[in-house]
């Protein structure tokens, strides 16, 4: 029976441009509504760019427009960002509409009649030289801690230390730099620590609509049975404000975190004014649809206490799941501007680089956890171009060539009971069921080694040795159509994640948009197929470089222009400084910087398993696991110093960013890591071993 699934993603702030960390999100999402899709769910996916508060209305100001003209603007943007990476929203609207305005007022009225809005008397401070109320973030000081220098009102990003702007010392408006005055002024609170929130934030944190992980979290904040550690929130900001005026309260609006998230509801209600949908349907309290919001886990505190306590109590049915995610890192540290690794959207389909690489690397990468994942560019180059080039496309293009040249593009019938094929049809329940859970990673694992097993059928056949032997046309048919038919089912299982590449292979097989369950079924005996266009091409390393270049910010100043001695003298230190440097590498011989050395990625690696290859004198083959139920095939010539049963188990050294290598026998995915004599003093070859307590992926530096 089909299902009725509504799903959203955070609002992307009006502010700045969507960047290679936001897509985590947004691709994620894709793909298991892509997946929802294709398994014949009614699904609905709907966004807006979140657009109010004094960040929109001051850099509107600074650029010399309205806030209404620069938010039209980056809307722009977003979209082009986001349609660039295939992200099928049905509905990407903004919160700055008259659908979200009427969702928030109804949902703050109904607060307000059931005794949830209270109005108090605060302190804040005041910039007088703008004549506006600051928010946290735009007061600055020395930290009361640490006593570091030009810290936010809020935090201290140098000791981390939590506190109130008015602890800050020495305080002032990062808008004008004027000094801050504390005036009072009425605001509006949603009154979240009555017990009526309180028991039902209990209850509701609780019944698994949250992963372990945030469950946890949400009861530390509650606080333990008895004790309520929630707090009232203060929903409302003075004028000047852009955003919704409240109610019945000149000069008082809606702090832009009470409308973003209602700005689902805004965006909805647009598609179903579009579409002919009852939004009802969907938002009423005994609704039968589900309702599921994807986050990053820094926004977990509004979506799952502020939120779903609004619409508890305003009438309204709560998210069935809330799906936190962890944040990006690129090559293990925080996004750096002056490292280039801060990656606009823009810049990286400037650059040139196929979108669904980075679709595909993102879901080998994400589980359904809150952990961080890592964007190692070594490893994406590697991975994208070993597993949807060297594996997945490597079937197409090594078959269709023989059914359009020898056949008339006619296949033959398919071998229904192939092992490769079956083990593809048997897999795919319990990969659906991996996407449901979002757990993409072990999804694309199972999804390789079934490409695997494909390419190993291929390998067996040899369409390009049957093709030059006399009489052997029919086993050639059979083994092509084989081929594009394991192609096709290996197809389905990739297209939540290809959706571009899907659609070309659809073209070139001429066959409907694929449904999952198209996994099922074969092509017919007869079927034509269209000429075969090449589906994907290698990652160019050099593309990376250029990448990272065209995002790299220098935090360095520009040095004062040198007077005419100064230039003399800085000229001759210069060529002394060369000559040194010429004579000390030529004394030492070639030598490596430490960035030189941290491009190699060494990891520990346990030998999972070990075999001899048929036909080859001295290679073994190792299946080597590196961690995070990764595992990576190598060929590595040390038969004559190891019997293969002896090296299973042990763990070894890797290098883990070499680009794969085609060999005679198969794909060498890295290289293990040894030592030997040159001259043959001490004849051998013998295995790298970590320490005992080293574990599988650890790298080593």
């Amino acid at each position: 029976m089909s299902r009725k699934i509504l799903v959203t993603s955070a609002l992307p702030y009006a502010n700045g441009a969507i960047h290679l960390g936001h897509l985590v999100e947004y691709i994620q999402t894709d793909i298991w509504v892509r997946f929802q899709k294709m398994a014949g769910n009614e699904c609905w996916y709907v966004c807006a760019d979140d657009t109010h508060g004094t960040p929109i209305m001051l850099r509107a100001e600074k650029e010399g427009i309205t806030p209404e003209q620069l938010i039209e603007r980056v809307h722009g943007e977003h979209s082009r960002d986001f349609a660039g990476f295939g992200v099928g929203f049905d509905n990407f609207y903004s919160t700055n509409s008259a659908e979200t305005q009427e969702c928030a007022n109804d949902i703050y009225l109904k607060l307000r009649a059931g005794g949830l809005i209270d109005i108090r008397t605060i302190e804040q401070y005041y910039d007088p030289v703008k004549q506006l109320f600051l928010p946290d973030r735009f007061i600055k000081g020395e930290c009361p801690k640490c006593h570091a220098k030009d810290q936010y009102g809020d935090n201290c990003e140098v000791c981390g230390a939590a506190y109130a702007p008015t602890d800050l010392i020495e305080p002032y408006s990062a808008v004008s730099g004027a000094k801050p005055e504390l005036r009072k002024s009425e605001h509006y609170f949603f009154k979240l620590s009555d017990p009526r929130c309180e028991d039902f934030l209990r209850k509701y944190t609780s019944s698994g609509v949250l992963q372990n992980e945030a469950a946890n979290k949400m009861q530390e904040w509650l606080g333990a049975p008895g004790e309520n550690k929630l707090t009232d929130w203060d929903i409302s900001r003075d004028a000047p404000y852009f955003g919704f005026e409240i109610p019945d309260a000149p000069g008082k609006y809606f702090y832009v975190w009470l409308d973003a998230p209602i700005g689902y509801m805004g965006s909805f209600k647009n598609l179903c004014s579009k579409n002919g949908l009852d939004f009802n349907e969907y938002f009423k309290p005994d609704s039968t649809t589900e309702l599921y919001h994807f986050i990053g886990k820094d926004i977990l505190y509004f979506h799952a206490l502020f939120w779903p306590a609004e619409l508890q109590h305003a009438g309204y049915r709560t998210p069935t799941k809330i799906f936190a995610h962890g944040f990006l890192t690129v090559d293990g540290a925080k996004m750096s501007k002056s490292r280039g690794t801060f990656i606009t959207a823009q810049s990286y389909l400037d650059t040139g680089l196929n979108p669904e690489w980075l679709r595909y690397y993102y879901a080998a990468k994400l589980s359904a956890s809150m952990e961080d994942i890592d964007l190692s560019l070594d490893d994406f180059v590697a991975r994208v171009n070993a597993d949807l080039v060297g594996k997945y496309v490597n079937i197409a293009s090594r078959s269709a060539g023989f059914i359009a040249k020898r056949f008339n593009g006619q296949l033959a019938p398919a071998t229904a009971d192939l092992p490769a094929i079956k083990s593809i049809q048997e897999a795919a329940p319990r990969i659906a069921e991996l996407y449901e859970a979002r757990e993409f990673g072990k999804a694309m694992r199972e999804v390789m080694a079934l490409t695997d097993a494909a390419n190993q059928y291929v390998d067996s056949v040899k369409p390009w040795e049957l093709a030059k032997q006399e009489g052997r046309d029919q086993e050639l048919h059979v083994a092509c159509s084989n081929a594009l038919n394991l192609f096709r089912l290996l197809t389905v299982l990739l297209k939540p994640i290809l959706p571009v590449v899907a659609g070309k292979v659809e073209k070139f097989l001429n066959i409907a948009p694929l449904v999952w369950d198209d996994s099922q079924s074969l092509l017919a005996a007869g079927h034509g197929i269209n000429a075969y266009e090449h589906l994907m091409t290698r990652v160019d390393p050099k593309l990376i470089e250029k990448l990272v270049e065209a995002n790299k910010e220098s935090l360095t100043a520009a040095p004062a222009a040198p007077t005419p001695q100064r230039h003399a003298e800085q000229q001759q230190h210069d060529a002394k400084a060369k000559t040194a440097a010429a004579e000390t590498a030529a004394e030492a011989g070639s030598l490596c910087t430490i960035d030189d050395f941290m491009k190699v990625d060494l990891r520990i690696a346990r030998i999972a398993n070990a075999e001899h290859v048929e036909g080859a004198d001295k290679l073994v083959r190792l299946t080597l696991d590196i961690g995070g139920d990764t595992t990576r095939n190598v060929f590595a010539g040390i038969k004559s110093a190891y019997d293969p049963a002896q090296l299973i188990g042990r763990l070894t050294v890797m290098v883990a960013n070499l680009a794969p290598r085609k060999m005679k026998f198969g794909l060498s995915e890295g290289m293990v890591l040894a030592a030997s004599d040159a001259d043959g003093k001490t004849p051998g070859i013998f295995l790298l071993s970590p320490d005992s307590g080293a574990q599988p992926g650890m790298r080593v530096k």
